[in-house]
């Protein structure tokens, strides 16, 4: 007999632990199926964006995530250098997480967590719902989509055991070579293969007693060939990840030409421990779709992207806050098609955006290949050496700050042309990267502002639709009706505050569960049923 469940998650990286704990958040039984076991040898993210620190900020786990286990305390600075006993070309200064303020449009701060420390906290925060059954090693062997419900077959690989669940919703967050998006047929568009590249994950106590260069959390190398190497904390103390650069064509590197690459970047002999090696490949692809039916793709298995930005995770803990609540609201019987289909219009634009950022800033850091430092910089210290490398290090500083001052990425998304957003005529902002401003235009994610001290008005956000009311006088008793007849969960807020009128435009504004502006105006529209179907993706007529 088949085992019910009503979503079922295949992969359990930090897009699956997160789709399983905001379901959970929500009152949503998930099964999990992971292949592989739940340690993380060669964590492929450490940066975990301000967006996705609001969201554990709303789980009760940004606390955690600072005391996971990376070294708060460590400079984060970025360095490119020669070798760490060589020149320094210039770097980009950055406070160690623990002094890093909270920008004035959020009330959090990205964070350092490794992805060895950050699953397991996700792990912890889907097992506290209650409703989050994790198994790994158990992979997906099969499935069917029935049109009413989902079957999979899934095989423990421990024992062989075989079990077949059904569900009402299968989501494929299975990574890069997603079995789910193959047995889809969903292919990928984009560039397959910018870098073929080898990591190195390798021990060293009092590595900066090594060398001469001050402490960075990365440091790029950068050679007579142009750039080749980056040097990476990972946890802040012991642990680095050494990542040797290739081009676009394939090849196995060695244990020893490992060694010999990282003693070259280092500039001396020392001892050091290498823990694990593995091969990967940049790509630069987006899934055609998102949604097969009642199968879903999330996160890797989506989109593909240089790690350059830290985007990748980011952007899939993106996904899965969007399709949760819709998923919960297909099973609460209020979302309507239109709400799935929506998971797709709003999520693929993001990481088509993002996954070409993050390609043109391994293109920005490539540079030097392109055009490469003139060989007098590596040579001598002259007076006119060193105001050669001055001038090449201020020109790839300047370059280079596109990657490390991101803001507009990670909080200036919008949901433009969403079937389920209700526009309401104005302007689209500019869509800018390094900066940021806040804008409650429908489709955007609702400006953060302290309401209290340590309570923002993003706490307000996440179980239901928030109605924000910033003049009492506004009548609201026939959108709560409509709402009521349409079975949507909504919550009226009323906020007393010039600066939260000023700051969302509007006398009223309708936050989703994930926390974007689904609608504004300073008066309800005389057909509020039209409205809240709108908004839930039911049928609804063609205006509102």
């Amino acid at each position: 007999m088949a085992e019910r469940v009503p979503v079922l998650i295949v992969g359990g990286g930090p897009v699956g632990l997160a789709l399983a704990g905001d379901l959970g958040y929500r009152g949503v039984q998930s099964l999990l199926v992971e292949a592989r076991g739940g340690t993380v040898f060669q964590p492929k993210m450490d940066m975990v964006g301000i967006r996705t620190m609001e969201f554990c900020r709303r789980w009760g786990i940004a606390g955690d995530v600072e005391a996971a286990g990376y070294n708060r305390e460590y400079v984060q600075d970025c360095a490119w250098v020669t070798t760490l006993n060589g020149y320094e070309f210039g770097r980009e200064a950055f406070p160690a997480p623990k002094d890093e303020k909270n920008p004035p449009q959020s009330p959090q701060h990205r964070e350092r967590c490794p992805q060895n420390f950050f699953d397991p906290v996700l792990t912890r925060f889907a097992a506290s719902t209650g409703k989050a059954d994790i198994r790994y090693h158990t992979e997906l062997v099969e499935f069917a989509d029935h049109g009413s419900h989902v079957t999979a077959t899934v095989r423990n690989r421990q024992d062989g055991t075989i079990s077949v669940i059904e569900a009402d919703f299968l989501v494929g967050a299975d990574g890069g070579q997603s079995t789910v998006r193959e047995r889809l047929g969903i292919e990928m568009s984009g560039e397959g293969a910018l870098t073929y590249t080898s990591n190195a994950i390798f021990r060293c106590d009092g590595l900066e007693d090594l060398h001469a260069t001050a402490p960075a959390y990365r440091y790029i190398f950068i050679g007579p060939e142009g750039t080749w190497a980056t040097l990476v904390a990972i946890n802040g103390r012991d642990q680095w990840r050494f990542s040797l650069i290739g081009d676009e064509n394939q090849r196995e590197v060695t244990e020893d030409e490992m060694r010999a690459a990282i003693v070259r970047a280092v500039g001396r002999q020392f001892d050091f421990e290498i823990l694990s090696m593995l091969p990967w490949v940049r790509r630069q692809l987006v899934a055609d779709s998102y949604r097969s039916g009642r199968v879903f793709l999330a996160g890797d298995a989506a989109h593909l992207t240089s790690p350059t930005g830290g985007f990748g995770m980011n952007t899939g803990i993106l996904d899965a806050v969007n399709l949760s609540w819709k998923l919960a609201a297909a099973l609460e019987g209020w979302g309507g098609e239109a709400l799935l289909d929506s998971y797709e219009y709003e999520q693929r634009p993001v990481a088509i955006r993002n996954v070409t950022e993050a390609g043109d800033n391994l293109k920005r850091m490539l540079g030097p290949r392109v055009a490469k430092p003139q060989p007098e910089v590596f040579n001598d210290d002259s007076p006119e050496t060193e105001a050669a490398r001055r001038d090449y290090g201020d020109a790839y500083t300047e370059a280079m700050k596109r990657e490390w001052h991101s803001i507009g990425i990670h909080l200036g998304y919008v949901y433009e042309g969403s079937p389920v957003i209700v526009p309401d005529g104005s302007p689209m902002p500019p869509l800018t990267v390094q900066t940021y401003e806040q804008n409650a235009r429908p489709g955007s994610r609702a400006p953060h502002l302290w309401l209290a001290e340590d309570r923002s008005i993003l706490d307000e956000f996440g179980r239901e639709y928030v109605l924000l009311r910033f003049d009492g006088r506004v009548g609201i008793s026939e959108f709560e009706a409509s709402a009521r007849s349409a079975g949507i969960p909504v919550r009226v807020l009323d906020v007393d505050n010039a600066e939260a009128r000023e700051l969302y435009g509007a006398r009223l504004a309708l936050v989703r569960p994930d926390g974007q502006v689904s609608w504004r105006g300073d008066d309800l529209p005389a057909d509020t049923d039209a409205l809240v179907r709108r908004v839930a993706g039911q049928v609804v007529p063609a205006t509102v």
